[in-house]
């Protein structure tokens, strides 16, 4: 049994891109043949991106992806010592299956189907794949190396087959996306998979964004005690080794994990930078308040993006305060951004005027401050088209959750960047922010919340504290709790009932809004699927 080097390559492939794709592997092959290496390891469906969706029902894009894997193993001949491990969409005759294949001198030499195929959460891979049943083992210089992919290893029959079919180390091409503490959870499952088996392990993850999805990463190798040997950056592009030495692995390189908040930070930069860049967009533009959650957008635009291709807009009205004017061009100048201001009031008052008849003996109530809501909404989604730059929405979770946004208002855009952050994630993130360097002014983080929409108004005028708000959200949207169980908590039974009566009946919002990055285990998104026509109560 020789001593050798397995590679990782933590790559960002982009969805579609067959070819683009192909090239980060040779890419990747160049440096681990440059290096030494017998072994190359990419991410789950390398090829293709993750996940293809109904692009897999398409055979025309079957066909290309199998052209692209013949393709790529002619020119990975090229490194006559390195074996490679890609994974594609593979038709067969059982059907169609997730597939990791062992490309060496210009043949596929192994294939292996994915066993266990994900259906919960953002997963829906029984709608496109047949499950696999067979191991699959290879051997490099006396050392026998066995393919598992992604949800098998979080079940111990993949990893057990493999073992007893001859495996000595186990290789995990993943694309696992990022969610608040997942990075903990997958070393802990894979732990316990090298404790069941003894076997070491290579874990692989993609890393980038895939419209709401945020793959960090986070790839590692486990030795047969279960200890890291290796450990890769999160959200970033990184390439590595870990060297197999008598039938174990050895490694040098631990990267520490950051805070949860640089953690989420890091996640929202990487979700809109390849949201934009992908998409084919030339910049962004925010609706900048003076308020928290659009400093919190636009720093996290600047981030990504930088600052030439990031545009901030005021639309001040009638009940815009001073300290708003004065904190958004604060902000705008620290972070060297265009800033323009664009006054509405004219333009609310002509709206008035043309609903006068209408609106003559009614009260005023929440139609005026939609309609203020709604001319902002216009002029971006207005500047977007001349200039092709994306609307990038500045609601939080907390406010999609319980309807406190305006459809074809605040709502309008193309990406919500925090539609997966409370209220008061926003203030621990902002806090985050200035701890790398002061760019979001103070008062806007100590001063109350408010959409400044009529005179001296407060978000909590007509919600619960944040903190309430929040922690209420958080057990009934993201752990199924029902109503009398948070109230048995100890929350007021009139915030509980007022919480989860709000975010029933603003489905029909939520349905309508633009995609965001998803942070939590349950975001509103792919992963909430409730029917807007509903008389249930739990």
């Amino acid at each position: 049994m020789s001593p050798f080097f397995i590679a990782l390559s933590q790559s960002n492939p982009t969805l579609g891109d067959l070819s683009g794709n192909a090239e980060l592997i040779l890419q990747a092959a160049q440096k681990a043949s440059e290096q030494g290496a017998k072994l190359l390891v990419t991410s789950e469906l390398s090829i293709t991106g993750y996940p293809p969706e109904d692009l897999l029902l398409r055979d025309a894009f079957i066909q290309a992806v199998d052209v692209a894997v013949h393709d790529l193993a002619k020119q990975l001949a090229n490194f006559p010592d390195l074996r490679v491990v890609v994974g594609y969409p593979s038709r067969t005759t059982h059907g169609l299956q997730n597939t990791a294949s062992v490309l060496y001198k210009g043949e596929i030499i192994a294939s292996y189907a994915k066993q266990k195929l994900p259906n919960h959460e953002v997963f829906d891979e029984v709608r496109y794949f047949v499950s696999g049943e067979d191991a699959c083992v290879f051997d490099i210089d006396g050392t026998k190396i066995g393919l598992i992919i992604c949800e098998d290893a979080w079940h111990s029959g993949p990893a057990a087959h493999a073992k007893h079919a001859g495996a000595q180390l186990l290789v995990v091409p993943n694309a696992s996306p990022y969610h608040l503490e997942k990075q903990n959870i997958r070393v802990d499952v894979l732990k316990a998979r090298v404790l069941e088996t003894g076997l070491p392990l290579v874990y692989v993850n993609a890393v980038g964004g895939q419209d709401e999805l945020v793959f960090d990463g986070s790839s590692f190798a486990l030795n047969q005690a279960a200890d890291v040997v290796l450990s890769l950056p999160a959200f970033q592009e990184d390439f590595a080794t870990v060297q197999v030495l008598g039938g174990d692995l050895a490694g040098e390189r631990i990267t520490p994990a950051g805070s949860i908040e640089a953690q989420v930070y890091q996640a929202l930069v990487l979700g809109v930078k390849d949201y934009v860049y992908k998409n084919g967009f030339p910049g962004a533009i925010i609706g900048l308040s003076g308020g928290v959650d659009s400093a919190l957008v636009l720093a996290i635009a600047v981030d990504a993006l930088g600052p030439e291709k990031v545009r901030a807009v005021m639309m001040p009205s009638r009940y815009t305060a001073d300290i708003s004017w004065i904190d958004a061009r604060q902000m705008a100048e620290n972070l060297s951004v265009q800033y323009d201001e664009i006054a509405i009031s004219d333009m609310y008052d002509a709206f008035e005027g043309a609903l006068s008849t209408e609106f003559k003996n009614k009260a005023v109530d929440a139609t005026e401050e939609n309609i203020q809501a709604r001319i902002r909404g216009t002029l971006l989604m207005a500047i977007s088209n001349k200039s092709g730059r994306i609307v990038l929405t500045t609601g939080n979770k907390s406010e999609m959750a319980v309807g406190y946004c305006t459809l074809y208002g605040d709502m309008a855009g193309g990406f919500a960047v925090i539609k997966d952050i409370a209220k008061t994630l926003v203030y621990r993130l902002c806090a985050y922010r200035n701890s790398l360097a002061p760019v979001i002014p103070e008062r806007i983080l100590t001063r109350a919340p408010s959409a400044e929409l009529r005179p001296d108004q407060k978000d909590q005028d007509s919600l619960p504290e944040y903190e309430i708000l929040d922690a209420i959200l958080m057990k009934y949207m993201e752990q199924d709790q029902s109503i009398e169980s948070i109230i048995a908590e100890g929350y007021r039974a009139e915030d509980v009932e007022k919480v989860t009566r709000l975010i029933k009946i603003n489905e029909y919002k939520r349905r309508q809004s633009p995609i965001g990055v998803r942070i939590t285990q349950r975001a509103f998104g792919r992963d909430w699927r409730y029917p807007i026509t509903n008389k249930f109560r739990a």
